[in-house]
């Protein structure tokens, strides 16, 4: 009886080793999140109630937060950050999620050369890309060439000069990059799904479209959930297309609204409580869509 007690005794001691063991592993790491996350979060948010500039920054409450909504540049780069999500991010993941379905065949000789070459573009460096993107669409650049090859244009037509051309280029540019990293998210979680699936569906009389539909996606639909949100998430914070492609131009026309806090901050007269407000509406904005984004796609009980 006394060794029985004494061997739980010693289990529970150990247990409780165990578990303070763990927690010490744990307290450098979470005490390096709170100081290197969660208390600059909580500074910004008190900083987005207040005015001024160094130490002459003074209480302001919602001011900034009403400011933002009566700013019209403010207003046209959260415009053109919804154009560019509501217009690129659909684009490139159905893209993403067709090429990986194609990459997948067993059957397809030189995948990982394809797939190498897909991918590659986001391993670019951004200034390079832009650069490229640049060259591309420029007056005497190889689109226009092209184009007046074809007929289509007489004279060589300037794209970043004139808005709409301006924001396509930039929605080119985004799904040229961003697609071969979701095709990656979508190619891993192919290789879950059994092969022998598809030639069941084979031998029922199912084409290529209905198993796509009927077991690729539905499979597919946490990877496809998880990329939609980094995809939404990634696109409204977006500022590098912005800055290298069309440094928000023509007119601040395509300008994003990470851009915009950045002229806020470091570009035009230091302004940090109206910039953080507006960092505090891009964090509620990609919260509201993930939230959706996970009601709608997660459908688990």
């Amino acid at each position: 009886m006394n060794t029985g007690i004494s061997y739980s005794h010693k289990r529970l001691k150990l247990k409780t080793r165990q578990n303070l063991f763990g927690w010490a592993c744990l307290i450098p790491a979470v005490i390096l999140i709170v100081a290197m996350s969660f208390y600059p979060m909580f500074k910004a948010l008190i900083l987005s109630f207040r005015t001024g500039i160094g130490a002459k920054m003074t209480w302001a409450g919602v001011n900034n937060y009403v400011r933002m909504f009566q700013d019209n540049v403010f207003m046209q780069a959260l415009k053109n950050n919804f154009i560019y999500l509501i217009i690129q991010v659909p684009i490139m993941l159905i893209l993403a999620l067709v090429l990986a379905c194609m990459l997948n065949d067993r059957n397809l000789r030189f995948k990982g050369l394809f797939r190498t070459a897909i991918f590659l573009p986001c391993a670019t460096s951004l200034v390079s890309y832009a650069i490229i993107f640049r060259s591309l669409f420029a007056i005497d650049g190889f689109i226009n060439v092209m184009l007046i090859k074809l007929g289509i244009f007489k004279t060589g037509y300037n794209f970043l000069a004139f808005p709409n051309s301006a924001r396509a280029v930039i929605i080119i540019a985004l799904i040229w990059r961003w697609t071969g990293y979701n095709m990656v998210f979508y190619l891993a979680g192919l290789q879950n799904i059994e092969y022998t699936i598809y030639e069941a569906a084979k031998i029922d009389g199912a084409s290529s479209f209905q198993s796509f539909w009927k077991i690729t996606v539905p499979l597919l639909k946490p990877t496809i959930l998880l990329t939609a949100i980094m995809s939404t998430n990634g696109t409204l914070q977006l500022f590098d297309e912005s800055v290298n492609l069309t440094n928000g131009g023509p007119a601040n026309a395509t300008i994003t609204m990470s851009h915009y806090i950045y002229n806020m901050s470091f570009k035009y007269v230091p302004n940090f409580g109206y910039a953080a407000a507006m960092s505090y509406l891009i964090l509620i904005l990609v919260a509201i869509l993930a939230f959706i984004q996970m009601k709608v796609g997660d459908k688990r009980d």
